[in-house]
Order: C-alpha cells, then structure tokens, then sequence
C-alpha cells in the first residue's frame, strides 16, 4: 500500500467519528444503569472490574482513572506490550495517534520524537527536545541511548500537547513517561527469552525479595538482547542493523508507614555495528549502482567503532505528612557516551564522512508537594536541571580536497577535513504548580503555570585540517585554520500558565476543554562557522555581535487549545477518547546544515550549520481511541474477544516560513515527520484452552506521507504504509508460564524512517547536483523488515 486515497480515509475518519457519536447517544442509557444501581463514582472505581478494566494512570503526580483526566493521553501496560511482541519504545508509537517514534538516522539507540507534528531530529549538542522523555519520573535530557528496551515494564504512558505544569522539565510537544514496575511483596524470579529471524537471541532475568519485615526489598534484572543484521555492509564485510546489547537495572526499596523510599539504577552498553544508509541514486562521482537491498550498503568509514555506554539512577522518596499531604524528592543523575561513524555518502571513499564523539551528563533534583482534599486537589514543585552535551566530529571531505589540488596544484587540499566541537552546558530551574477545585460533583476546574529560567552557555570551536582525520581519531592531519572560536551565552524566561474546565454528565463521562502554553528555550548551533557570519549590525565589522547573532537562535512556543471526551461505558466495556485540538506554532526553529563555496570556484568545500527561527505555523487535529470488550465468557469460562483502535488526523500548516535569503517560501514547505493520517486497529481473542488461555492478536497500524525534511524529497519522502503484526500466546490459569509466537510487519513493507539528503535537482526536470561532497549525498534508513520470533517467560 502506497498512499492513502484521501476519499477512502475520509469515510474511515467519519465511520470512526460516527462510532464516538453513537457512544455519546449510549451514555445516558448507560449513566441510568449505574444510577438503577446505586453505583456511585467510588463504586465505579472497585465495581468495574467485572466486566472491563479500570486504566490508572500518574499523568497530574496522582493516580486517577484515565477517564478523569483533562489530558489527551494513552497508557500501555508492560504486559500488554510484551503480549503483543513490543521489544522497545519505538513500538509505542504504532498505538497511539500523532506520535512518531523512530531510531535516529546513522545510529541504533538515539531516539528520534515527535507528537502532533512538534519534535527534534538533530540529535548533536545544543538542541533541545520538543517531546519529553522521562523514566521513574527523571527526565532524559538527551536522545543518546534513549531507545529503551521493553523490561520491567509498569506501563508507559503518552501525554499528548505542551507539558509543564506537572512535570519537572517544561516540554513544548509532549510527554513519554516509562514506569517501570515497583517490586513484589513476595520473593520472585522471572525469565523471559526469545529467539527469532535474523538469529534474534534474548534472555532477560528479573529477581527480587523483600528483607525480613523490615519494609526493605531489592532486586535486580539483567538482559543480553542480540540480534544478527538485516543487511550487509559489503564494502567493510560487517554485519548492517545487528543488535548487540547489554543491559541492567537494580532496585532497592522501602516502605513504613508514611515513608517510601525507591532508589534505582540502571547500565546499558550498545557494541552493535554501525548502522549505515542505502544509497537512493546512483554516486554521481564514481557512477556506482544503488544496491538491491534497502538493508546493505557501502560505507566505509571505519576510524571509530560504533559504542553506546549509558548509566544512570535515581532516588525517589515519598512522605505522607498527612492524610492529604505528601512531600516528594527526585533526584537523578545520567550519563552516557558514544563514538559513532556515520558514512552519510554510504560509498567506501571519504565524500562525506562523519566520525562522531557525544559525551552527556545530567543531575536533576525535583521537590513537590502534593495536596489531596475532598474538593481541592494539586501539585506544587520546583525543579532543577544541570547538563553537559558535547558533541565532537570532523566531516571528512577527502574527495573535495583531491578535487580543489587538481583545479589548484599550489594550494595542497588533500584529505580536507573541518572539525566541530561543540560543548554546551544547560542550567535551568522553574517552579509550577496545577490545582484542581471541584466545584460540585460534576464540575471542575484545573489551573496552572509554571515559571521557566533556562541559561543556555555554548562553546564551539571549528578547525580545518588537511591531510586525513583530526587528532580526534587519527595523527595524520595537519591543522590549517580556525573557522569558529566562539563562547556565548544567554538565559531565556517564560511563563506558560494551563486551564482546563471539566465537566461529568455522569461518574464514568468527562468532557473537558483545556488551554496550555508550551515553550522550548533558544541556543546556539555548536556547527555555525563564525567567518562565515554576515555584517548583521550594519557596523561594517564582521564582531562578536554579528557572530552571536549568527550562531544563536530564539524560543519557541506552542499555544494549544482542546476539547475533548472522555468515557467508560456499558460497564467499562467500552473505553473511549475522543479530542479536537488548535495549535498557534509560533517562532518554530528549523535547524539544517549546508554547503558552502567560500571563494567562488563552484565546489563546495565545507559546510556550516544554519537554525533559524524561520516559521509560523498552525497544528489542527483530531484524535479517537477506544478498546471495546466484544464478549466475555462467550466460549467457556475466561473467554474474551476484544478490539482496539486509534485514529489520528493532523492539519499542519506553515502561515511562514523565511529562508536564507529573506523569502517567505511558506508554500513550498511541509512538517518533518508528520503524517496526516495515523490509524490502529487491533483485536485480542483469547480461548480457554488446557488450563489456560490462547490469545489470538492482530494489529494493522497505517501511517499517511510523511517527509523527513521540510522540503520535500520523492526519494527520501515514504509514501503511506500499512504494518500487519500477529502473535498467538498462551498463558497457564496459574500465570507462571507464557509462551508466544510473534510476526512483525508480517507484508515485509519497506519504509524509510530517517535520511541524508546534500543534492539538488530530481533527477527528472533538473540533474542531480552535489551540494556537499561530490558523490551526492541521498541515503535513506530503513524500518525493521518482516520477523518472526517465539518468546516465552516463566515465573517462579
């Protein structure tokens, strides 16, 4: 499947509508049952488990039924993810509507985010993301190693629109939280493994005991998670889109009385091969062919090796002061470093070569204070942020330099070679609180602001070698000029208040309309090339003033306003979300890279970094979900059939969009990684069978065009796609074993996620053209092709 016909989504859009509507019209019908019932909300929260399933979730720092929050948000428990085959985070995204989540172009652990058309792709030094990531409530600062695999899992929950209020870390797109799962009362040992295509081997063990009766458990988990590659490199004979991974995660807890204590840590080294891209034309220089797998490639760049190493951990800690007031403290401290080559022309020549070091570090330290009365209800906190991203490559342009000797023998080029380091320190603080009055039973009101001050201090030092790599990865090259030696600095402060009205007509119905405010700091690009900054003050001097200027961008914010529906109904059998959202994108920030000919002899021997705030733009939308139990009991005792679905539509628009060169070329412009249609259907039939349960799953997940970059590439642009998944689990009645078999992208579609693109021209009305390099820079990286594994999990 190609592309969407737009008709034939329409009337899927209308159907899906038409179900919310009908569910509407059912409500009071379903409201005088519970009422005949004498079920009060209480009631409702303990009585629903008969027939349905009560979702809980954390999103306002306390735990409510999904239905009574004024948020759109989607909650997965572990379990359902494991039931259903999901190995990481990325796989999230096929459940939820207006999220992409994808691995980073060239890497195997950065995590690429977007949700309603607000994110960040450039994962170097110095930009922010727009969707917050948070683990046990810390929030990840940086995509490095934030791919996170799918183990001891609680449940992730997905908080769609600006976030700040509730949460440490103001995000502008926002949220992911991943909630991994408190320890058992009682000692425990579980296993789980799989095997799989592509010589998938996974084992992860988890075990833990309380102490005595002293309140104190520990526990620990360990997981090997490898996998052979989809494809080859054929140029340096190594495996392409293998997994090689290790990972831990330990636990110690305590609990008395009105003290809980949770301290946790966790350790993940990535040694898989580098991940390489295919080719999309032929090399413009050397004439070789595009390769008939989409999974190989030719890149040769091998002066570093691909290695993830990541670490962290966490202290929460909780205390009832009261019984409606509860003191809370979060402190986490991360680590990670990697090296990385990324080969962005995939040939075995240095057209384009990036040998990449990151090296993160964060501490956060976060206070609430929670209050919890019989008609007030909130959250008041401050938090605190430290972090340290350096980001060092050189972009290797040998073919350049060899090209600039011949044109001119006097000036000896060969091996040229222009290094970035980029060192950029974030500190920011903030104090928010959101509190929620109910007026009467039915009606309530929620508000919130927070206070942001984020100081941004940048260091970036460029330096043109020749003769082969910088001293950072090899001793050959010689170092002839400092493009960039720039310190700067500069603090920006917000307030970003949210509202939100709700209203019951019943205990198990909330419609709710909510405004909210979100904001991302500036910075400077650590890949801006100061000799190159223009005469912007008009002084006649090239200063630091026009190299501040050059090197930094501004803010931007998002002003979103939703209304929404939430409900449980016909005994929780059915569970449905349903929203309409405006968004004013205000200020966007647009980074980019591009090459530069700094003495007119028509090649391009370096690039410089360009983010501008270029944009204005509005982002409108519906979202509809819903799970519906069928039946239950229907074929004998514990039988079910259930279905699910999600559906997303996004309007987004640049209003202006100003280039380089002063244009507004709005027109010509499209939202990165946006689709404008996302679509889930999915069921669960599960069957007693031999003292147990067989689940029948399926999922179809449809995802409209989307393009990787704002302008618009038919190579790099993935056309719409459907992904078929199935699996067939058994569990025993006793819950100790489980044991599955799972198919992924089960049509073997193809689809790009990410790329590189340095050309110009289509290769139809206009020829292709190098705009850095002289290969021709156009290579695309791929989703995950057809699997099949068998996963099984035994508790002691």
């Amino acid at each position: 499947m190609r592309s969407f016909n737009r008709s034939t989504v329409g009337l899927r859009a209308g159907l899906l509508a038409g179900a919310g509507l009908v569910a509407c019209m059912a409500a009071p019908a379903a409201a005088q049952e519970m009422e005949d019932g004498d079920a009060t909300e209480a009631a409702a929260d303990e009585a629903i488990v008969a027939d349905g399933a009560v979702i809980t979730v954390t999103a306002r720092r306390r735990e409510e039924r999904i239905t009574d929050v004024p948020i759109s948000i989607t909650a997965l428990s572990g379990d359902e993810l494991i039931k259903g085959g999901a190995l990481d985070i990325v796989d999230v995204a096929k459940d939820v509507p207006n999220v992409t989540l994808e691995v980073s172009r060239g890497t195997n652990t950065t995590l690429t985010a977007f949700i309603r058309g607000v994110g960040q792709q450039d994962p170097v030094a110095g930009f922010e993301a727009g969707v917050g990531l948070y683990v046990d409530d810390v929030y990840i600062n940086r995509p490095q190693a934030a791919v996170l695999d799918i183990y001891d899992l609680e449940r992730v929950e997905v908080l769609r629109g600006p976030q700040g209020t509730l949460y440490g870390r103001n995000t502008i797109g926002g949220a992911i939280k991943y909630v991994t799962a408190e320890l058992p009362d009682e000692t425990s040992l579980k296993v789980r493994g799989a095997y799989g295509s592509y010589d998938q081997a996974d084992l992860i063990v988890t075990a833990s005991t309380p102490i005595g009766d002293s309140g104190l458990k520990i526990g620990a988990s360990g997981a090997r998670l490898s996998r052979g590659g989809f494809g080859e490199n054929i140029n340096l004979g190594t495996e392409n889109y293998n997994k090689d991974v290790w990972a831990a995660r330990g636990t110690i807890e305590y609990s008395g009385g009105p003290l809980f204590v949770r301290l946790s840590g966790d350790y993940v080294k990535d040694d898989s091969f580098a991940r390489q891209g295919h080719r999309l034309i032929p090399s413009l220089l050397t004439g070789a062919p595009v390769l008939d797998d989409v999974y190989d490639t030719r890149a040769g760049l091998n002066v570093v090796d691909q290695e993830v190493e990541a670490y962290g951990g966490a202290l929460s800690i909780s205390l009832d002061v009261t019984d409606t007031i509860t003191l809370k403290s979060i402190t986490g401290y991360r680590e990670d470093s990697s090296t990385s080559p990324i080969d962005f022309d995939s040939l075995p020549a240095a057209d384009v070569d990036v040998p990449a070091i990151y090296d993160n570090d964060q501490f956060s330290q976060e206070l609430q204070l929670l209050y919890q009365g019989d008609r007030l209800s909130g959250v008041l906190g401050a938090y605190y942020l430290d972090a340290s991203a350096f980001t060092a490559f050189d972009v290797a342009l040998f073919t350049t330099g060899d090209l600039l000797y011949l044109l001119d023998p006097s000036t000896d080029l060969r091996g040229y070679n222009a290094q970035t380091l980029g060192d950029v320190n974030t500190e920011t603080w903030s104090i928010f609180g959101d509190f929620t009055y109910d007026l009467t039973d039915q009606l309530s009101i929620s508000l919130g602001g927070r206070w942001t001050n984020d100081k941004r201090t940048s260091k970036v030092l460029r330096t043109t070698f020749i003769g082969g790599y910088s001293d950072l990865f090899d001793d050959g090259a010689t170092a002839i000029a400092v493009t960039s030696d720039f310190e700067g600095s500069a603090t920006f402060e917000e307030f970003t208040p949210r509202a939100s009205i709700s209203f019951k007509p019943t205990p198990n119905q909330n419609v709710y309309f909510t405004y909210s405010k979100g904001f991302k700091g500036g910075g400077f690009d650590p890949r801006g090339q100061t000799s190159a900054a223009p005469d912007l003050d008009g002084d006649g001097d090239i200063d630091y003033d026009d190299q501040y200027e050059f090197l930094s961008f501004d803010p931007e914010t998002v002003d979103s306003y939703e209304l929404g529906y939430k409900a449980s109904l016909f005994d929780n059998r059915l569970q449905i979300a349903l929203a309409g959202f405006l968004g004013k994108y205000s200020d966007v920030q647009i980074p980019g890279s591009v090459g530069i000919d700094s003495n007119g002899d028509g090649v391009n021997e370096t690039f410089i970094g360009v983010t501008t705030n270029a944009a204005d733009a509005d982002i409108n939308g519906i979202e509809f979900e819903g799970d519906l139990l069928v039946g239950k009991n229907f074929a004998g005792a514990g039988s079910r059939f259930g279905v699910n679905w999600a559906f997303g539509y996004l309007d987004a628009k640049f209003n202006e969009y100003i280039d380089n060169f002063g244009n507004d070329v709005a027109d010509e412009r499209v939202f990165q990684n946006t689709p404008e249609y996302t679509v889930k259907a999915g069921f669960d039939l599960g069957l007693p069978v031999a003292s147990g349960i067989v689940d029948f799953l399926g999922a179809v997940s449809l995802r409209s065009d989307a393009s990787q970059f704002e302008v618009p590439n038919r190579f790099l642009d993935q056309d719409g796609f459907a992904l078929v998944d199935a699996s067939i689990v058994y569990t025993a009645d006793s819950d100790r074993f489980s044991i599955g078999v799972h198919g992924k992208n089960l049509l073997d579609k193809r689809y790009i996620v990410s790329g590189y693109n340095f050309t110009t021209g289509d290769g139809i009305n206009t020829p292709f053209a190098p705009t850095l390099g002289l290969e021709g820079t156009l290579t695309g990286f791929y989703g995950d092709p057809r699997r099949v594994f068998v996963q099984a999990e035994v508790r002691f």
